[in-house]
């Protein structure tokens, strides 16, 4: 059985810095753990958050539950021809097993450089950046169901996966527990180079023919030149989705905003820069007591110091209601809110 520890501070387990307390907490290191952790029924019973590397969080308050911190680790390679199945527990740091996959020449998973977090949350949020995202490498995850206890497999059709979203964080959220993903890549790589500050910065360097280590360091390069470090600055990353609008709204913003950063989306729908967005609303690097917004990235909130989940809050209330005020788009908020 796991050891349930008591009155436990999550500052260090988040990435925003702030203060918060458990009232239970306990590590899990094997599927084993989760399986004996909810025999006791008291277990299935309480509020419960499953924490990875706390990156897509904002605790406005203790948590009267069951923190579990998942702790499984393991990468175990499967190479067929070209073709590379890798399983990752659900405790590894995601950065680790990206760099893992491009030492090893495995490609797929370069564009995901540097995203804070676990392997477990990944399938969670669908995460994404620079062109690529989770559903475009993934294979399938084994999933522990809490109420029986059974262990099911996930393949990619059955995860309804969407833009940050997946069925583990709608229809199944808090009923499972995400404990190996597997990932489908290639030792023949094709490089998705479509984001433009990546094509930019490796003509920058004088690379003609780039590897996937390239693609790697480059997209590693402009995630710190945006992002602020959160073992120095708390933050959660992006804060906000990039909201998707219709064509026909789009056109009424770019009437009145001409240079309205935008992607054209299928579906006649556009995604619009949340970042630009609120940049344009003067929010851009502003400060308000301990918490403010990044200098470089306005979709960024940071905690300066101090800040209390609750002025975090409150300042993402603040942008949504600005930008909602100039230009008709309801931002909604990306990280988790507890």
């Amino acid at each position: 059985m796991p050891e349930i520890l008591e009155n436990i501070s999550l500052k260090q387990y988040n990435t925003f810095g702030v203060e918060a307390y458990a009232r239970w907490y306990t590590e899990i290191e094997s599927e084993e753990d989760l399986k004996q952790l909810f025999s006791d029924s008291k277990w299935k019973a309480v509020d419960r958050l499953v924490l990875g590397g706390g990156s897509n969080l904002l605790l406005t308050k203790d948590f009267d539950g069951l923190v579990i911190r998942m702790n499984i680790k393991g990468i175990v390679s499967h190479i067929e021809g070209a073709n590379v199945l890798v399983e990752a527990g659900a405790g590894e740091i995601w950065h680790n097993l990206v760099m893992h996959c491009v030492d090893k020449g495995f490609a797929g998973m370069e564009n995901l450089s540097l995203i804070p977090g676990s392997v477990g949350a990944s399938p969670i949020q669908n995460i994404g950046a620079y062109g690529v995202e989770l559903k475009d490498v993934f294979h399938s995850c084994r999933v522990f169901f809490i109420e029986t206890g059974e262990i099911r497999e996930f393949e990619r059709a059955a995860c309804e996966f969407g833009y940050r979203e997946s069925i583990f964080k709608n229809q199944l959220k808090g009923k499972i527990i995400i404990t190996l993903v597997r990932f489908q890549l290639s030792t023949i790589p094709v490089l998705n180079l479509s984001y433009g500050a990546i094509g930019d910065e490796l003509q920058k360097r004088g690379i003609t023919e780039p590897t996937i280590k390239d693609v790697s360091d480059v997209v590693s390069h402009i995630r710190v030149s945006k992002l602020p470090d959160p073992s120095m600055i708390g933050n959660s990353g992006s804060f906000f989705k990039n909201p998707v609008i219709t064509e026909s709204e789009f056109k009424q913003i770019q009437s009145v905003f001409p240079d309205t950063v935008h992607f054209c989306l299928p579906n006649s729908t556009v995604k619009l820069a949340a970042g630009w967005l609120i940049e344009q609303c003067g929010w851009k690097g502003k400060k308000v007591g301990e918490t403010g917004t990044w200098k470089n990235q306005a979709l960024v909130l940071v905690n300066y110091g101090n800040a209390t989940g609750t002025e975090v809050y409150d300042l993402s209330t603040r942008i949504i209601e600005d930008v909602k005020s100039k230009f008709g788009v309801a931002l909604e908020r990306e990280v988790n809110i507890i």
